[in-house]
């Protein structure tokens, strides 16, 4: 359970509910983050639009890349709950997710590209503390992917880094949406009212 609780739909603003129904229409549930995010209506606001505008922008690199990418950061960082959404985002993208498995035995694993491996590897140094990143590694990226592929590379490493880190630090953990179990109760406070109201 979070550190802090979601904000129930009856609770929430005009602009959090809008969100919950797009993201019960979209994901199955309302995932967590949201419902917390939810205690500060503007910033929730401009979370789901950054979110929609980086998704948008986001077609420089091959998809694999980029989402292995981002889940290795959740991985490092170990927000069991960007581990467990991301899972089921490649899932539904068609992606191999048997092989995420492996994912900390990448550099020798024949399961992954070198295009993937270099991702990852870059991943790894982004998200290490103190930043481990050299003028090489960079200048492999931009040979391999372009200045805009690097670009969105980095964007995309730095964005779930904050993920992580917020989702962690508020104590957001998985919600179940790879088992398919995060409909059980997308929003916990609602179950409690009514249940409520039908005693």
């Amino acid at each position: 359970m979070a550190r802090i609780p979601g904000v129930p739909t009856a609770h929430a603003s005009w602009r959090a509910r809008l969100a919950y129904r797009f993201a019960r229409r979209r994901y199955g549930a309302v995932p967590e983050p949201v419902t917390v995010a939810a205690h500060h209506p503007k910033l929730l606001a401009a979370f789901g639009a950054h979110e929609m505008l980086v998704e948008y922008g986001s077609r420089t690199l091959p998809p694999t890349v980029r989402e292995l990418a981002v889940y290795r950061t959740a991985v490092r960082v170990n927000c069991s709950w960007c581990i467990d959404f991301g899972t089921m985002l490649q899932k539904h993208a068609g992606l191999d997710v048997e092989r995420l498995r492996a994912i900390d035995d990448y550099p020798t694993s024949p399961l992954f590209t070198r295009q993937e491996r270099l991702a990852l590897a870059y991943a790894d140094a982004m998200t290490e503390l103190p930043l481990r990143v050299s003028d090489g590694q960079v200048a492999e990226l931009e040979a391999e992917f372009g200045r805009a592929g690097l670009v969105e590379l980095t964007y995309q490493i730095g964005l779930e880094n904050m993920r992580a880190r917020m989702n962690s630090a508020l104590g957001i953990t998985d919600q179940g949406f790879t088992s398919g179990a995060a409909c059980r109760v997308p929003v916990p406070a609602d179950a409690a009212a009514r249940a409520n109201r039908s005693a």
